[in-house]
């Protein structure tokens, strides 16, 4: 056998190993909850997403709805394996879809892996929530934790109703806090971090809910394999913040750059007491 030939069978014997790599390297699918702009939302789960395929050694690719109905019916029918959810959503999807299983919770910026809600309203509004009758309040989504469910509780819990007001659904949570620093609602419910980055342009928290599971990175069951499923859970809990990983992660998002803890299903008692028999209604009332 010539040098020639032994040289022309070694690249082809290389060439198929690659093919059969890239082959079987497996392929994820994820799909974020739309809580900002589509933009901002794939900005912010880029660099973590890079960080998960060099790691796993598998390619994730994006799917995005702008409802987040749409992003749980895309979970319930296998058609996305990893999705990033909140208390809310995530409770709904496991009543309809026993193969959700939260794999992490991320911290927030506190070192909690917890997060609150808040209702809000303009410095000189002069909403109150407990006496407030025919106001205008803006919500995110029917299925966002701190929409309906908690904006409704924290009015009750000040003597109020949102029911004896007028709500709509604006979707994002950037959204309604700009609505009312722009005086087009009187209140609003949005995440807590999130309406603290609009405090300097007259945004007002009036109360805020009890600490929530974070937000959390879900595996689908029926389409990962249990082993994967824990690689990217330790891939994530691994990672240290304020440590060797802080130049890393100061690329993620505000969201997920805080670290991560193993998350459950029992996590989230607290939400599934919070909803109890709650109604929520799919669209605003004016």
């Amino acid at each position: 056998m010539t040098k020639r030939t032994i040289f022309i069978l070694a690249a082809i014997w290389i060439t198929t190993l690659a093919a059969v790599a890239m082959a079987s390297a497996e392929t994820l699918r994820f799909i974020p909850l739309p809580m900002q702009d589509r933009e901002t939302v794939l900005k912010q789960f880029r660099p973590m997403t890079a960080y998960l395929e060099q790691r796993l050694g598998a390619t994730i690719v994006y799917d995005y709805c702008d409802n987040y109905a749409d992003v749980l019916e895309r979970f319930r029918q296998s058609k996305v394996d990893l999705a990033y959810l909140g208390p809310l959503p995530y409770v709904r999807l496991r009543t309809v879809f026993d193969g959700a299983e939260p794999l992490v919770h991320f911290k927030e910026a506190s070192g909690e892996a917890r997060y609150t809600c808040s209702l809000v309203t303009f410095v000189d509004t002069g909403f109150d929530p407990g006496s407030s009758r025919d106001r205008q309040i803006a919500l995110t989504q029917p299925l966002s934790t701190c929409g309906y469910l908690s904006t409704g509780g924290l009015m009750r819990n000040h003597g109020g109703s949102l029911a004896d007001n007028l709500y709509r659904y604006l979707g994002k949570h950037d959204a309604v806090a700009l609505a009312v620093v722009r005086g087009e609602f009187d209140a609003g419910g949005l995440k807590s971090a999130i309406a603290r980055k609009y405090t300097h342009m007259g945004l007002k928290i009036v109360a805020e809910t009890p600490p929530l599971p974070g937000f959390a990175l879900v595996g689908n069951r029926h389409t990962l394999d249990p082993t994967m499923m824990d690689r990217i859970r330790q891939e994530l809990i691994v990672l240290d913040p304020k440590g060797k990983d802080e130049s890393r992660l100061s690329a993620w998002g505000d969201n997920i750059r805080h670290g991560a803890v193993t998350a459950s299903d029992a996590d989230y008692t607290i939400v599934r007491e919070l909803l109890g028999k709650t109604q929520i209604p799919q669209e605003g009332n004016f």
